[in-house]
């Protein structure tokens, strides 16, 4: 059972808060909620422990952006990041999260640099195709049931549409939700939320319902360019760190 120490607390408030942030409209922050809880309790506990946090600010979120989102991509998306959840349900004794974590990171990478340097992406935007889609949007679930951190994949199959900011952010923000709730029978079946109080969560819900708030905010005022550049550098951040997490892994 986790420890309600001041220190624990302290750091799932403001988990917590970030789970909020990315429920408003910010998704890349909401990928370090995770390895911010776990540096004071078990990975997979932290993860099981945010799943509720997550639900409950998808509600806001949901209602928040009811009208800012892509039918296409979620049409295309939802199924596919569904599939994902299953599969990592039905293989979660088998899959290692830094593994998965590493291979996500490096395409990560390599989407930045062709971002930032790949003459084809200062073209026209891409559409939203389905095979791509597919792609994607199971690697987006599975990471999501993983470890929560499926922003980065669902990032590189829709930052190259060249959505509004709203839409980007609402349809994130959706999907997400769907795929939150998804996952609540496997963890249970599984019994990741044996580990900790529940009432523990109703500390931290508070946090993440007044960061959706906040986060839905900050996308307003956010200019378009300097959103995006954010989304891309939070990304490569994110990315490099999980390689760096695979690479310490083997060094051990």
């Amino acid at each position: 059972m986790i420890e309600h120490t001041p220190l624990v607390i302290a750091i799932a408030v403001v988990a917590a808060f970030l789970v909020g942030l990315s429920k408003g409209g910010l998704p890349m922050v909401g990928t370090i909620s995770v390895p911010l809880l776990a540096l004071v309790i078990s990975p997979v506990t932290a993860a099981a422990l945010l799943l509720p946090i997550y639900v409950a600010s998808d509600m806001v979120g949901l209602y928040l952006y009811r009208k800012d989102f892509s039918r296409r991509n979620l049409v295309i998306l939802t199924p596919a990041a569904l599939f994902g959840v299953f599969l990592g349900w039905l293989f979660s004794a088998h899959l290692s999260a830094v593994v998965i974590g590493a291979l996500v990171g490096l395409v990560g990478v390599l989407f930045c640099l062709n971002i930032w340097f790949g003459a084809r992406y200062r073209k026209a935007a891409r559409e939203a195709d389905v095979p791509g889609g597919l792609f994607w949007g199971t690697l987006t679930g599975l990471t999501s049931f993983v470890s929560h951190s499926g922003a980065p994949p669902y990032q590189m199959y829709v930052l190259p549409q060249r959505l509004e900011k709203m839409t980007f952010a609402g349809t994130s923000t959706i999907l997400f939700a769907i795929v939150n709730v998804a996952k609540i029978f496997p963890y249970w079946q599984l019994q990741q939320f044996s580990n900790y109080d529940t009432s523990l969560v109703l500390w931290l819900a508070p946090a993440a319902i007044i960061g959706t708030i906040a986060g839905r905010r900050l996308t307003l005022v956010i200019p378009d360019g300097l959103f995006f550049k954010i989304v891309q550098f939070t990304l490569m951040i994110l990315s490099i760190k999980l390689i760096a997490d695979y690479v310490i892994t083997l060094v051990r």
